[in-house]
């Protein structure tokens, strides 16, 4: 498949960046990119890839249509931290890949 002339990879225009949230709350890690054709947004929390609504509809994170990423609330246990980590999105297109700047996502202590 040749790269058509108006095609061009992915980019990202605006980055996640580092957050503080107490537990229960709702927070959004925010991830905007270009690309033509459109690229599609994946988001790795640790270097593993996040599963949201589209994967799992009782999913409390949302792949929202900008890219970035929705908690509605953040879940945080005494054992399990499930959203506690450092996050980063990639775009992707046929032509390539951006990956952005890295987040962290830090429950707050009560």
């Amino acid at each position: 498949m040749h790269a058509k002339s108006e095609d061009f990879p992915p980019r990202i225009v605006e980055h996640p960046s580092d957050v503080i949230v107490s537990k229960g709350e709702p927070t959004t890690l925010n991830c905007k990119a270009e690309g033509r054709p459109t690229p599609t947004i994946e988001w790795y929390k640790d270097g593993e890839r996040v599963e949201t609504d589209k994967d799992d509809p009782r999913s409390h994170r949302m792949l929202l249509p900008s890219g970035s990423l929705f908690f509605l609330r953040i879940v945080h246990g005494r054992r399990s931290k499930p959203d506690e980590g450092s996050y980063v999105c990639v775009a992707r297109n046929y032509l390539g890949e951006a990956v952005s700047r890295n987040a962290s996502l830090e429950v707050a202590c009560k």
